[in-house]
Formats: structure tokens, C-alpha cells, sequence
């Protein structure tokens, strides 16, 4: 039996923990649940997390909800040279996640639910989304000048959890060319082959 069991469909929130994962040679169960499916808000799955999303996380007995969170966790558990090397590179790292949830997400969440959860449902939410995805995209643009990764020269935690909601902009067809620094670096990121879930 697997000591780790990720709930989640690929196709959701879940392929970053499962991204990371598989980034980390685990042994782990997928529950493919959907969001949308009602299968998060059955009790079993409800006494893992409460809040009814996915992903969650079954460690052996810790159970953990928020993708961040949960990657942030796998990374320092299972320290395999993705975890940051010292302290102002974890609060690099915490920052970075972070921001890819409040800025990122949140600027690209209104333009993936009009053009594909809800299509057309909400043009005037996407059409104010653009520039904020633009001054998203511009600010991380500059944080990679003169390094491949966010925290230098090697992959790390951060760097997932960034990538793996930027990897919605490739989804959506936003152009990159404005912001070749992050294009190439997103693209070392999503070429790697733990990257690739189904």
C-alpha cells in the first residue's frame, strides 16, 4: 500500500502535487476526483478536506489540502535537491508560491473560466483579467533576468509551483513573446519530464 495518496484529476489543481510527485520519484495513489463531479463533497472524502477541493494530500496520516502547501511540504519531507539550500532561498521559495496564487492564478482564473469552464459566460471578467495578466507576466519576466530559475541556476520548489499555474497561459494561448525570459523558463520547467501527468 502506498503511504501517499493524492486526490485530484490530473486535469485540476491536483497535476501541481502530482507534478511534484513524480519530480520526487515517490511512490504515491492518485484518486482522480473531480471538482466538478460532486465526488469531493462525499463525507470520506470530506473528513480529508473539510473545505471539499482538491488537491489533498493522505501522507501516512498527515492530510493536507492547498496545492502550495502541500508541494511546499513534499519538497522539505523529501529533500531531493529541490527544497532551497538556505533560509532566505525558503522565504524566496514561500514568497514565490505565494504570489503564483495571489497574482498569478488570480489574474489568469477569470480568462480560464470564460474560455473554457463557463464558455463566454463572463468576456467583461476576461477583458479586465488582460492586463493583469500582462503586469503579472512583466514582473516575472524581470524576476528572471540574468538566471534560469527563481532562485538561480537550479530547478526548485518555486519554481514548480510557479510553473504549474503558468502552465494555464500555454492552455490559453497567451502570448509570450512580450516576455521571452519567462517563455524560455517556462519552457525548461514544462519540458521536464516529471511535468508530463495524466
Amino acid at each position: 500500500m502506498n503511504a501517499l495518496t493524492i486526490y485530484g484529476a490530473p486535469q485540476s489543481r491536483a497535476f501541481r502535487t502530482l507534478w511534484m510527485a513524480k519530480e520526487l520519484g515517490l511512490d504515491f495513489k492518485n484518486e482522480p476526483l473531480s471538482p466538478r463531479s460532486g465526488e469531493t463533497r462525499k463525507p470520506e472524502f470530506l473528513a480529508i478536506n473539510p473545505n471539499g477541493h482538491v488537491p489533498a494530500i493522505d501522507d501516512g496520516g498527515v492530510r493536507l489540502c492547498e496545492s502550495m502547501a502541500i508541494n511546499l511540504y513534499l519538497a522539505r519531507k523529501h529533500d531531493k535537491g529541490l527544497w532551497p539550500k538556505n533560509v532566505a532561498d525558503e522565504g524566496r521559495a514561500f514568497m514565490w508560491s505565494l504570489w503564483a496564487i495571489t497574482e498569478a492564478e488570480a489574474a489568469l482564473l477569470p480568462v480560464l473560466i470564460n474560455r473554457f469552464v463557463r464558455p463566454g459566460s463572463d468576456a467583461e471578467g476576461e477583458a479586465k483579467a488582460l492586463p493583469k495578466i500582462d503586469a503579472m507576466l512583466k514582473i516575472l519576466d524581470q524576476a528572471l533576468a540574468g538566471k534560469d530559475y527563481l532562485l538561480g541556476g537550479s530547478f526548485s520548489v518555486a519554481d514548480l509551483n510557479v510553473a504549474s499555474v503558468l502552465s494555464w497561459a500555454k492552455l490559453l494561448k497567451i502570448d509570450l513573446k512580450e516576455v521571452p525570459k519567462v517563455d524560455a523558463w517556462l519552457g525548461r520547467c514544462l519540458g521536464r519530464p516529471a511535468a508530463k501527468v495524466s
